[in-house]
This record gives C-alpha cells, sequence and structure tokens, in this order.
C-alpha cells in the first residue's frame, strides 16, 4: 500500500522522503498516515503488514524498487520480528544507511537495548493518543526529514 502526500508549500522538483511503514496494525498505519498529511509533510509513504514483507521492499533490487529514505518499524510483527528485520538491515552492506526508528508499544528495557544494540537510529513509544500520535510525527519529520541529511 503507498500514500503520497505532497505539501503545499513544496516546490514542484523537490523530491519526496520515501517512507517505509512496517507496521501490522492497520489502525496504527492510518493514524500514521493521517499524521504526515495533517502535517503536509512531502512523503512517499510505503506499508509493510509484517516483517517478511518490509524485508522484500527494502531488499528488492526491481526496476521499480523505491528504497526508503527513511523506515519506521514496529518490534512485534508477524512472520519476522521486528528486531530480526533491523539485525538483517543493519547487516547489509546495501541497507545498513537507512535510519530505522523503531515506533512501538513496548516499554521493556530488554527491547530498548536490543534495538540499539541492532543499531537502531531511534526508539520511540508509540503514543497512547491522537494528539500524541501527531505530536512523534511532528517530531520526526522536523528532525528526520527537515533537520538530518539523509544518506543517498
Amino acid at each position: 500500500m503507498e500514500t503520497y502526500i505532497k505539501a503545499s508549500w513544496m516546490p514542484q522538483s523537490h523530491k519526496p522522503t520515501e517512507l517505509l511503514i512496517i507496521e501490522d496494525n492497520p489502525g496504527d498505519v492510518r493514524l500514521l498516515e493521517e499524521a504526515f498529511r495533517e502535517l503536509q509533510a512531502n512523503i512517499h509513504i510505503q506499508i509493510a503488514r509484517d516483517g517478511a514483507e518490509g524485508l522484500e521492499m527494502v531488499l528488492d533490487s526491481g526496476p521499480r524498487r523505491r528504497r526508503p529514505d527513511l523506515i519506521l518499524l514496529d518490534l512485534n510483527l508477524p512472520k519476522v520480528s521486528g528486531h530480526d528485520v533491523l539485525s538483517r538491515l543493519k547487516t547489509d552492506p546495501n541497507t545498513r544507511r537507512i535510519p530505522v526508528i523503531v515506533l512501538t508499544s513496548s516499554k521493556a528495557e530488554s527491547d530498548v537495548r536490543r534495538a540499539y544494540e541492532l543499531h537502531a537510529n531511534a526508539y520511540l513509544r508509540k503514543p497512547s493518543t491522537l494528539d500524541g500520535l501527531l505530536a512523534a510525527a511532528q517530531d520526526i519529520k522536523n528532525f528526520w526529514m527537515e533537520t538530518a541529511t539523509l544518506p543517498n
């Protein structure tokens, strides 16, 4: 599933940020899409519903492939866990430079520690309210899409 959100203030020639959301909860996916739409972020969103699909989308080398500039990754995923997805992405020389933000409901210190040991770029707990999610999306947009320089 893909969503394209173009900011009204963005010049036509500015390339959108390719964002891959690896998340199995349809409600969370919808809220994240709405949050980024509300922020008028210039992004193209792709959705993977499980860890296997997420890996396939990132590792696919086909001509229609859109390599993500940034990945939002849930840890509790079917088929392939978020930790395993993170490990695979960060050990592959072709994908290890893609920033991965773990966005999960887990508050377990062991999950936080393991995510950073696997070279996650950030660990965010999913907010429990829509306002909290909007604030998190704003923070992601401000830092990762406007302040930070992402690798090509």
